[in-house]
């Protein structure tokens, strides 16, 4: 199906359906409810056949670009259907599954999490490595006999939504710690397994969206290791620029959302017309951003250490947008009880973790330091 036939057709869907898929997101609410809205819609979308195109047939979707996928993520986002963090996490792990699970586990797996029916984590952090990936600990030990695998005992933190996941896409180290990058495999682990306990975390703005996740000699088959073993690293450079990207497109519209509904609310004279400008054309420019990349994605062109670039523009457009908000909208970020202010307030704070999450600024602009402009190694 062509992208434009596509958008007229689902736009068509979601105006039909709108009371089915209401209450829809509105920016606001706990935790839980986010997560049940984003499996209804996943669901709704999935049975009506719109989120099984731009996905590859051997996994249960329909084929065609995934320029479809993505205009998917845009619409449900931009009518406030979902929260549009929480519903990135198919697009940051599942296409380097596709790529590194063998094809019949890949094809069992997909289609759960493109409906909504599982949720998926992603076992990287550690404490005490910072963003020094390649430092990791968590060991996973080869076992033979009557059942092989790996035995895996360590620690994870910040993972995303594992309190909800049946899944976790693990890193773990099966070789010598001296061997850095070369010693790490990657493993497929179901959540539900004897000896993981999981911890939420409480951040700033009362969520507990992530978690410390412990393992205790956790046993994960060896048909569920992802690529070959020592191969664990390459799968992390393969999926990290998703996570850095693509996966930030429907964010991209919600900026561009809530920068217009900055303008309606804020009352004559409160927005300064230089900084109003400064701003959207920071969130024009990672739009536009996320859009080419997008398309290189649907070209079949590799994605890399660019990505970065993206999460640059991410950070700065969203910490300068709710930088604004709270020049324009004082009281709805500090004192507001209404709903449309609990909302603000809301993403304001939230606004802070974007330079942190997903790799830090600091990480990013070392990427493109070393690996785009070539100005040297770390110091």
């Amino acid at each position: 199906m062509e992208l434009d036939a596509f958008r007229k057709s689902l736009d068509d869907w979601l105006d039909e359906q709108q009371s089915e898929l209401a209450p829809g997101f509105a920016g606001a609410g706990p935790l839980e409810a986010k997560m049940a809205q984003i499996a209804k819609v996943r669901r709704l979308a999935f049975d009506a056949g719109w989120a099984r195109w731009g996905w590859p047939q051997r996994v249960g979707g329909f084929g065609g670009s995934t320029l479809l996928r993505a205009y998917l993520s845009e619409a449900v986002t931009v009518r406030d259907l979902v929260e549009p963090g929480l519903y990135s996490m198919p697009e940051v792990l599942g296409p380097s599954v596709l790529t590194f699970a063998r094809p019949e586990l890949s094809a069992a797996m997909l289609p759960p999490l493109l409906r909504g029916d599982e949720v998926w984590c992603q076992g990287f952090s550690e404490p005490g490595t910072g963003s020094n990936l390649a430092s990791l600990t968590c060991r996973a030990e080869r076992v033979t006999g009557d059942r092989e695998g790996w035995r895996v005992t360590g620690q994870k933190v910040w993972t995303s939504l594992s309190q909800y996941a049946q899944r976790c896409v693990l890193l773990t180290r099966t070789g010598p710690a001296e061997s850095a990058h070369k010693g790490i495999t990657a493993l497929f682990a179901d959540m539900d397994s004897p000896g993981i306990t999981i911890r939420p975390l409480q951040t700033m703005d009362g969520e507990q969206e992530f978690a410390e996740v412990f393992f205790d000699d956790v046993f994960v088959p060896l048909d569920r290791t992802l690529g070959e073993p020592g191969q664990g690293w390459t799968l992390a450079m393969d999926l990290l620029p998703y996570e850095r990207s693509t996966a930030l497109w429907q964010r991209a519209a919600w900026l561009h959302q809530r920068l217009r509904d900055l303008v309606g609310a804020a009352e004559p004279g409160a927005l300064d017309p230089v900084a109003l400008g400064e701003v959207t054309q920071l969130v024009y420019a990672f739009r536009a951003r996320s859009r080419t990349t997008q398309r290189r994605m649907a070209a079949g062109e590799h994605l890399g250490p660019e990505t970065s670039i993206d999460k640059v523009l991410l950070a700065t457009a969203e910490q300068a947008l709710f930088d604004l908000v709270a020049e324009a909208l004082p009281a709805a970020v500090t004192t507001g009880d209404d709903p449309e202010s609990e909302r603000w307030r809301a993403e304001f704070i939230y606004s802070r973790a974007s330079t942190i999450y997903g790799g830090t600024a600091e990480i990013q602009r070392n990427i493109i330091a070393r690996r785009l402009l070539d100005l040297g190694g770390d110091r």
